[in-house]
């Protein structure tokens, strides 16, 4: 193992002992924590996900990562299929993807219409803001991976048995609307950051930089001062607050 996997590795289980400690003193206040994962397809969610909580409580720490909508659900209340998953006082929730499927991949590939996207875009904020005045910790973390980076990435995914399960009938589209994807993350991005629910951006090609960096914005985030000063602040290089400069600046992707 050279130095540079050593270090990544010590920062990893330091990370991972502090996220511990806020679980414990969580489940000992009730906190309710929301985490909100979204990016481009091959981003690098899974395996930050599975950093995140491989040393959490396995009864309160859900992972929901859903399928498409069923004809029931269709004719819900768009949120009403999310809402059921939300946290109880004590535990986390994260989603693979969430309620954000209507500012991107349903508006990029037509499986819902302008009018349902105008909508949830309007009323997203509101939504939000009412889960954060109900007590409940959001998180929402924006992974940005470059388009040679997720070519890349997606033609592992197409060449390797170990990650076959991984690869989705949309991958395709991914690099062939990359600009459709662009413009939907930048007017997802600008009409959904809020200063009760704000994003956060990461620059994803690397994996361990991302890992690390999304942890300490977690720890920062959601634990309690005395522990969170505890661990350092993310690279702001690589993580940094959603802005509209960030649009034209080179640090998202285009």
């Amino acid at each position: 193992m050279s130095k540079s996997d050593d270090a990544y590795e010590s920062a990893l289980a330091e990370l991972q002992l502090a996220l511990v400690r806020h679980q414990q003193r969580a489940m000992e206040s009730g906190e309710k924590a929301l985490i909100v994962f979204e990016g481009r397809d091959a981003a690098g969610k899974d395996g930050t996900i599975k950093r995140i909580i491989e040393h959490l409580s396995v009864r309160s720490t859900r992972v929901i990562a859903l399928p498409k909508p069923s004809d029931r659900e269709h004719s819900q209340w768009y949120f009403q299929r999310y809402t059921r998953y939300f946290p109880s006082g004590g535990e986390t929730v994260i989603f693979n993807r969430s309620w954000y499927n209507r500012a991107g991949v349903e508006p990029v590939m037509g499986f819902c219409t302008k009018i349902e996207h105008e909508q949830f875009l309007r009323d997203v904020p509101v939504f939000e803001a009412m889960l954060v005045e109900s007590g409940v910790r959001l998180v929402k973390i924006w992974l940005d991976v470059s388009k040679k980076e997720q070519a890349a990435r997606l033609h592992e995914r197409a060449t390797d048995p170990l990650k076959a399960l991984k690869a989705s009938p949309l991958d395709e589209a991914a690099q062939k609307r990359w600009k459709a994807y662009s413009m939907a993350r930048d007017e997802m991005l600008t009409r959904s950051h809020t200063p009760i629910a704000p994003w956060v951006c990461v620059q994803a090609d690397h994996k361990k930089a991302t890992r690390l960096n999304v942890m300490r914005h977690l720890v920062k985030a959601l634990a309690p001062k005395d522990l969170a000063k505890t661990v350092e602040s993310p690279d702001p290089d690589i993580l940094f607050p959603f802005s509209l400069a960030a649009l034209e600046d080179g640090r998202l992707a285009k």
